[in-house]
């Protein structure tokens, strides 16, 4: 008997769209044939489970809004290298976010009642994959389902006409995993052509962690404050010279022959002390409260707890295009980018330069598109057009891409696997025809 056509079998008309991160979640509901999508659809939400070793609390990704003191917090992330690694974390996080009566009322919804969209980084082991489809099918039910890699969705954000993606994108995303480079073209991912970084924000905020750590305070435990930190004061540097030069300008000097720092770059960071703040805030530096902190002064005023970061500021981005910095043997960023150029066809090599959208948390980091632009030219041939972009919100923009996808009810039918299909045909077909290698 031959299987039922698909088109027969009717999907609801909503879809939970999710970009599942290594730091955040970003999540909506879009129904069906929406057209006025915009970055407030999406809302974020701390992709962790959060254990506070001091009120003895456990916080589950959004709850951790109501802490009040994040020293020493135990994180448990389900996502790591931007893989799910742990399902009974990210299970725990999707009940309580999406169907548990605490969810949010745009959130909120019954998996048998709703599509499910869900991206994923390029190149997921197999195995990883087949484990989450089974979950989605056999343990929340939902109605359909569809997994693909997100950065391939950007493609439907304007200009693209109608259904039809744009037809050449690349696309760098650096987020809190990793930093990838992906070219798509008529919203297909050429996967040959991807390439992965290891610097991501997770890799800053625990290097800051050991520059603060060797240097100032054991801060080792303190990952929510060091990441809030770099946040808050990182920059990249305008170029190799300019860091050079910015090194030598936060040097203190050796033994005996101290030097004034420049104040233009050294800033105090006065930590919180969770019961009168529970953030921190940057000022400029003061070398007479450092003193007071090494107790070389005696106290005046109340008692600060200041964190002095110089060449921190700067040294701990610029991983992001000089990785061999700490000993990672792989190309900068820029070196990278070339890398996947060199890799196409002529003709589309030229239609990737002129659409590059940069997206991630990574890219807020004060002077990174300066940076990356001026690095990218000078290494692209001057005959060739570079146009290139940061997302309006880099964190969310990967999300809207995959929300007016699913918004296209003749596209997402195309794409949307039944629950009954599954049923019928198992794992190992489903795992297949997300890669294209069934219809």
């Amino acid at each position: 008997m031959a299987p039922r056509s698909k088109k027969a079998t009717t999907v609801p008309s909503q879809t939970l769209v999710i970009d599942n991160g290594a730091y955040t979640l970003k999540a909506g509901l879009v129904p069906s044939a929406a057209s006025d999508l915009s970055y407030d659809n999406c809302s974020m939400i701390p992709n962790c489970i959060a254990r506070s070793t001091r009120d003895k609390r456990t916080y589950v990704a959004s709850e951790l809004a109501d802490c009040k003191d994040f020293g020493e917090l135990a994180f448990r992330r389900p996502v790591e290298k931007g893989f799910i690694i742990n399902w009974e974390a990210q299970k725990a996080i999707w009940e309580h976010e999406f169907m548990d009566s605490s969810a949010g009322a745009g959130l909120r919804c019954d998996p048998k009642d709703t599509n499910l969209l869900l991206t994923e980084k390029p190149n997921c082991p197999k195995e990883l994959q087949k484990n989450c489809d089974e979950i989605v099918f056999e343990q929340f039910e939902f109605a359909a389902y569809y997994r693909c890699v997100g950065g391939a969705l950007n493609a439907y954000h304007p200009p693209s006409l109608g259904s039809l993606p744009q037809e050449c994108l690349l696309l760098i995303d650096t987020s809190y995993s990793d930093t990838t480079i992906m070219p798509v073209y008529n919203g297909q991912l050429i996967h040959p052509a991807v390439r992965r970084l290891t610097v991501g924000g997770k890799l800053l905020t625990n290097y800051l962690k050991e520059l603060s750590s060797l240097r100032h305070y054991n801060m080792l435990e303190e990952t929510y404050l060091l990441n809030e930190i770099k946040e808050a004061v990182s920059f990249v540097a305008p170029s190799s010279q300019h860091f050079s030069k910015d090194l030598e300008r936060t040097w203190k000097g050796r033994l005996g022959d101290k030097r004034e720092l420049d104040s233009s770059i050294v800033l105090d960071y006065v930590l919180p002390d969770y019961e009168q703040s529970v953030h921190g805030y940057a000022r400029p530096h003061d070398p007479a409260k450092s003193r007071m902190r090494r107790g070389l002064q005696p106290l005046q005023g109340p008692r600060e707890d200041l964190l002095p970061l110089g060449n921190e500021r700067f040294a701990v981005p610029e991983l992001l295009f000089n990785p061999t910095d700490i000993g990672i043997h792989e190309v900068g960023l820029p070196g990278a980018v070339m890398e996947v150029l060199n890799g196409l066809p002529e003709a589309l090599k030229v239609g990737m330069l002129a659409n590059v959208v940069v997206v991630g948390g990574n890219t807020l980091i004060a002077g990174f598109m300066d940076r990356l632009e001026a690095e990218l030219r000078s290494l692209v041939p001057a005959n060739y057009l570079l146009n290139m972009v940061r997302a309006d919100d880099p964190i969310k923009h990967t999300w809207l891409g995959a929300a007016r996808f699913a918004s296209q009810p003749e596209v997402i039918k195309e794409v949307l696997v039944t629950k009954a299909e599954y049923d019928e045909r198992g794992s190992t077909w489903l795992g297949k025809k997300f890669a294209g290698e069934s219809r």
